[in-house]
This record gives structure tokens, sequence and C-alpha cells, in this order.
């Protein structure tokens, strides 16, 4: 029986594959601004406790290794739940996987203020790492779906730029009103502002359109997973996760009592606002990202493990001016590397970028719960140099993979256009 006009257009565009975001369009801009609050959420709910560290040294009576561990314990925790997030994700879904984590998280935030001892404080700081999983690796792997190949760097380095800025804010909102109202009043206010930026996220972020559902089965996980480390390149750049966040938290962890000490004497308002040298990070993800879909990420990675290493060596020195011009060169280089590292790991990891991403991200957290808990020993010991020298090993190591990976054959049938930052790609 012939079938009428109207019913075979209709059937013709159910079988059209629907269309990749990209750049310039009203979803590209929908979705960046709900996975740059995501960012800034996730970023500034984990991070709003490093500059109080001090303060609940003094608080509490714990050592500066102690008072690292409510950060340490929180990644630590975030970097296990996140090998099954992904897992957990292709069955569930994306979307609904985020907001979850999102809303859970900021919730636990405001719980902390409430801690009456520094056990329970740490207890709800685990939790946290747990809730927050749903999010990181998950968020890399919804842009590596929806977005048009043309198009991956520029979100990935948005979505990190959104990280910096939480990263930022987190701090900057908790050690400025830490000074005037308590600690508490800070990691407070954090928390409302994440329960704000996860219903900005909810009614921001389009639906998945790319999105193919898998039933969870574990023997077909761990299957995918085993298959990421024959590639050549993927290892190497899980090591540069590790490396590039644990250089990158060491130095923050323990920067605040560097400058609350003599010869300095900062106040804590002071040190709060330091941390707005995160704005940096919000440039160079994207600038970085775009540099290297246009060079190759072989040949811009090693610049930014030389950029840290250049600024390592700038905190040894005693004027405040330098010591911040190193702090600047470790935040630019750290952002770029992370943004880079991040995108080449989706470029390789095929049809497993949900497992790629959480092994990836489980690297990166490991480094900042393993090497930022670390470096409160060489604080002890031997102040700041013996952080600096510790920082300074770790961001040599990344800069050696990144020489050797500069020597890393590309994958044959993948393509890795420019990523374009003009006709309207930052709207």
């Amino acid at each position: 029986m012939p079938t009428s006009p109207g019913k075979t257009d209709t059937m013709n565009q159910q079988a059209e594959p629907a269309p990749y975001i990209r750049h310039g369009t009203p979803a590209f801009r929908h979705t960046n601004l709900a996975l740059f609050a995501a960012g800034f959420a996730t970023f500034g709910l984990l991070y709003c406790v490093q500059p109080l560290m001090p303060e609940f040294s003094r608080h509490y009576e714990v050592s500066e290794a102690g008072a690292a561990m409510s950060l340490s314990l929180t990644t630590g925790v975030l970097a296990f739940a996140m090998l099954f997030a992904g897992g957990l994700s292709d069955a569930w879904g994306r979307k609904s996987i985020m907001v979850a984590s999102l809303l859970a998280s900021a919730v636990l935030v405001l719980v902390t203020a409430l801690m009456p001892d520094w056990n329970a404080l740490l207890l709800v700081r685990s939790l946290l790492g747990l809730t927050l999983s749903g999010l990181p690796a998950v968020a890399m792997t919804y842009v590596s779906e929806e977005m048009h190949p043309e198009s991956v760097g520029l979100g990935m380095g948005l979505y990190i730029s959104g990280s910096a800025v939480g990263g930022m804010g987190g701090r900057l909102i908790s050690g400025v009103l830490a000074d005037f109202f308590g600690w508490r009043i800070g990691v407070a206010t954090v928390g409302l502002v994440g329960v704000l930026a996860a219903l900005i996220f909810w009614r921001m972020l389009p639906p998945s359109r790319h999105f193919v559902r898998q039933p969870l089965r574990w023997r077909s996980l761990l299957a995918r997973f085993g298959g990421m480390f024959r590639d050549r390149g993927l290892p190497w750049l899980f090591v540069e996760g590790f490396l590039l966040l644990g250089a990158f938290v060491t130095v923050y962890n323990y920067l605040g009592y560097r400058l609350l000490a003599p010869p300095y004497k900062l106040s804590q308002t002071v040190v709060g606002l330091i941390f707005g040298i995160y704005l940096i990070g919000t440039f160079s993800s994207a600038w970085m990202g775009h540099l290297a879909g246009k060079l190759g990420r072989r040949k811009v990675l090693w610049t930014a493990f030389a950029l840290m290493l250049l600024g390592v060596a700038l905190t040894m020195t005693t004027p405040l001016l330098l010591v911040m011009l190193g702090i600047v060169a470790i935040t630019f280089g750290f952002f770029g590397g992370h943004s880079i590292v991040s995108s080449w790991v989706g470029r390789r990891a095929g049809a497993a970028k949900a497992q790629a991403a959480s092994v990836y991200l489980f690297c990166y957290y490991m480094g900042s719960s393993i090497a930022g808990a670390s470096g409160g020993l060489f604080y002890a010991s031997h102040g700041w140099n013996g952080v600096a020298l510790f920082v300074g090993a770790l961001v040599l190591a990344g800069l050696l993979i990144a020489l050797w990976l500069f020597r890393l054959a590309p994958l044959v049938n993948v393509a890795t256009p420019p990523t374009p930052m003009s006709k309207g790609a930052m709207g």
C-alpha cells in the first residue's frame, strides 16, 4: 500500500540521527552554562576547606598533615567511587546521575558546618567524596558523547574553566567569611551556593541525545577497564593526571601556613583572596586546549609541566611578589595541562570513554589524596622548601612522561580537528 508523503517525511525525520552540539548554537550556550555551574559547584564544595586548614589546626588542635585529611579523605573516596560512576551512568543515564550528585553534595557541605568534633567532620567529608563521584567522570563522558568533534576541546576547556572559578570561589568565600564570621558560616555559604548551582544545572543541561543505555554487567565492565591498559598512551596519561593534581593541591594545601607565618604574617582574608589566582585557569584551560587542538596535544603538553616547574622554583624565593608569580605559573600550567590530558584521554579511549574518564579521574584524585597529605610531612620536617622539592619531583616526572608522549604515534582513523575559538565559540 502506498505511503502518504507526509508520513514518509515523518519517517525520514525519525530516521535522521540527532545532531551534535556545536559551538555558536543555543544548545552549546545552554550546555556551557550548565557545565560551568556544575564545575563551579563540584570544585567549590570539594575545595572550600583548603584555606581553612590553618583554622582547623587551631580549632581542633590537629597537625598540618592532620588538617589536610579534611581534603585528602574526600578526594580519596572520590577517586575510588568514580571507578564505578561511569558504569552506573551507562545503565541509569548521564543527567540523572549528575543532578543527584550535585544536590546531595551541596546538602552534605551544609551539614559539615554543623559538625561538633573533628572525627564527625571527617566522616561527612568522606561521604562527600562518595556523592561527588557522580559528576566529574560523567560530565567528561557527556561532553565526548554530545558535542561535535570540533567543539569537544572547547567544551571540555570551558567545563574546566567552571571548575577553576568554582575552586577559587569556594576557597575565596570560605576563607574570607571565616575571618569575619567564623569558618562554619563560610562553609555553610558555600553549601548554599552549591544548591543554587545544582538547580541551574538541572534546568539548563540538554538531555542526552546520543546516550545508549547499557545494562550493568560487571564482567564486560571489567573487560573494558582491562582493554584500556593495552593502549600505549592511556596508562601514561592516567599517571599524568596523578602528578598534575598531586603537585597542584600540595602547593595550595600548605601555602596558607607559609603566608600566615613570618615573615609575611598575612591575614586569613588576604590568604583567601590569593585564591583569586584561580581565575587564570579559566583562560589557560580553554586557551591551551585550543592550542593543543591546532598544534597537537603531544606538542603542547610538555610546556605546561615546564611552566609549573619554573613556578615551583620561584616559590622557593623570599620576596612575596616572586612567590606569587610562582603560584601564577603553577596555576596556569596545571589547568592547561589538565585540559589537554583530559581531552586526550577521551580521544584515545574509543568506545570505553566512560571507563577511561573514570580511571583518569581515579588517578587524578588519588594524586590529590596521597600527595596532598604527604606534603604535610615535608612541611613539618623542612618547611616550605621541603614542600617545594617534593612538588618539584612530581612535576619533573610529569615533564619526562610528557616528553615521551611527544613521540607517541597518533591513533589511526581518529580525527582530531582544531578547536575554533571564533564565530561565537564563547557564546
